[in-house]
């Protein structure tokens, strides 16, 4: 039995499936060490925690706008449940204080990160030499993306130590459906789905969408999924619009919402400015609407692929409002386009993610004998 212990900021919905798969895998004793139960920025409806896990005692400073966790008592717990292998997520000091509690304890580290070579392009000096006292002390690395592959391998990490755990969401949830609800019919020509902020840029969506209509010289319908501190700027902005457009803000959404919602929709407008991945765009593309996204996620070329299901292009209103007029006015582009992004879509499943993390982990205990005392049946990879 290999014991794991995973060190991460909240309880993001997208990854406790994973976790609970995890739970139930053979051979792996698996549990999840919180440092907050929530953030306040995140408004997330979270399924039950069906696995191993522990919420800290809440310790954090806002930085801006981010959420700097420094949970001291993580030492003595991790000292209790005596892991084999941890693995942390991130740089905050928690995840620190975890990472020389490993070293301490001579067991096995496992680096883990959604970020890419471009979401940490800006990293300070600082930064980046953490980094790399962790990851020369690191024996497996675990990325979300073929972006997180180019940052690991950015510092010099070999390919053979390098694993996926893709970020991914229920498919079968989002589907396409033969019959919709009245609801679900294509009433919506655009869907922005994202918190109303500045670096989503729902504003550019607007006008985007305000300004396809003109060209196509018909009002368009455009639904937006969300809230935040644009809210009342984008409602007022809308009301400016209605020559053109029929705009609807439905606010925030439930989980439970959200597929019927994406199925309402034709195209996914995603002008964001900076995301280290971005999984409303799985959720678009597993519902079958082509999506226009800016480089600067970390879906763009991977899951969205210029050309195939959708457009990657930069924040420039007139070439998004040319794709968007081409999809909008050709019917079998339209439907190519959907195909192709259900079939992306489901290249990223639980299963496949949750094999990788446990690969990992099980390459890092063969790289530190020290580390667990693990039956030769169960030390090998899955890989």
């Amino acid at each position: 039995m290999i014991r794991i212990v995973l060190v991460t900021n909240t309880p993001p919905p997208y990854r406790i499936p994973i976790f609970s798969r995890l739970a139930a895998w053979p051979g792996i004793e698996f549990r999840v060490l919180f440092c907050a139960r929530r953030e306040p920025n995140r408004h997330w409806n979270l399924p039950p925690l069906n696995f191993a896990h522990d919420f800290l005692r809440e310790r954090f400073v806002t930085v801006n706008g981010r959420y700097i966790h420094h949970n001291p008592d993580i030492i003595g717990l991790l000292w209790k449940l005596a892991p084999d292998v941890v693995i942390t997520d991130g740089f905050n000091p928690t995840h620190l204080y975890a990472f020389m509690t490993a070293m301490a304890r001579r067991c096995a580290h496992v680096a883990m990160t959604d970020g890419t070579e471009l979401s940490e392009r800006t990293l300070s000096r600082l930064h980046r030499l953490v980094r790399r006292l962790v990851y020369a002390k690191s024996k497996a690395f675990i990325s979300a993306s073929i972006g997180g592959d180019r940052l690991y391998q950015s510092y010099g990490i070999r390919s053979a130590d390098c694993f996926h755990s893709w970020l991914c969401i229920d498919n079968a949830r989002f589907a396409p459906r033969h019959c919709l609800t009245e609801a679900e019919h294509k009433r919506f020509d655009f869907i922005f789905c994202a918190r109303l902020e500045p670096e989503k840029d729902p504003l550019f969506a607007l006008e985007v969408a305000r300004q396809t209509a003109q060209i196509m010289q018909k009002k368009l319908r455009l639904l937006f999924v969300g809230s935040g501190s644009l809210e009342t700027a984008l409602r007022e902005a809308a009301a400016r619009e209605q020559t053109w457009l029929d705009v609807q803000c439905y606010g925030f959404a439930s989980q439970q919402a959200l597929p019927g919602l994406y199925r309402s929709a034709r195209l996914f407008l995603f002008p964001t400015h900076a995301d280290v991945w971005g999984i409303v765009a799985n959720e678009a593309c597993a519902a079958g609407l082509p999506v226009l996204v800016t480089p600067h996620a970390g879906v763009a070329g991977e899951l969205v692929i210029d050309g195939e299901n959708g457009y990657v292009r930069e924040r420039d209103v007139a070439q998004w409002c040319a794709c968007a007029q081409r999809l909008l006015s050709d019917s079998a582009l339209y439907q190519s386009f959907s195909q192709t992004s259900v079939q992306h879509a489901a290249r990223y499943q639980f299963d496949s993610a949750a094999e990788g993390l446990v690969n990992a982990c099980l390459h890092a205990v063969s790289q530190h004998p020290r580390s667990a005392n693990i039956s030769d049946g169960q030390s090998h990879s899955l890989r």
